[in-house]
């Protein structure tokens, strides 16, 4: 588990620096089913970005980095152990369409003071399909 947890940091963080170096205006980052359960602060400086898949990783905090993206669209967070997320943030950022956030035990905080914040589709499972989950 160790090694394929360091695998991962690895390839993400050169892919994360390889875009970075590049000065690349890349538009997508795909960094599903890697372990991660943060990100590495270079995402940050990638204010080109467009759309970021995070899903399948073990986020159990929300990257608050992302807040900070202005060219942000969509947010793909599922599958994850994320509880709270910072909806006053989210509901600022100029870009965003859509966040995935399914499949995560988000509280019921969240899911009352989100809806009428947003101007974006934040997609959630069901508050009762994390008890079905194996």
């Amino acid at each position: 588990m160790l090694r394929k947890m360091g695998e991962a940091v690895a390839r993400v963080a050169r892919k994360v620096n390889e875009t970075v170096e590049s000065g690349s205006d890349t538009l997508e980052l795909h960094l599903e089913g890697n372990y991660l359960y943060r990100l590495p602060n270079e995402v940050s400086s990638l204010q080109h970005l467009k759309t970021i898949d995070l899903s399948r990783n073990q986020f159990q905090d929300f990257p608050e980095q992302l807040t900070t993206l202005p060219a942000l669209e969509t947010i793909n967070l599922e599958e994850n152990e994320i509880v709270d997320v910072p909806v006053e943030k989210l509901a600022t950022m100029p870009s965003l369409r859509v966040i995935n956030l399914r499949l995560n035990p988000l509280s019921a905080e969240v899911r009352v003071i989100a809806p009428p914040l947003i101007k974006f589709d934040m997609l959630m499972s069901p508050e009762d399909a994390q008890a079905r989950l194996p």
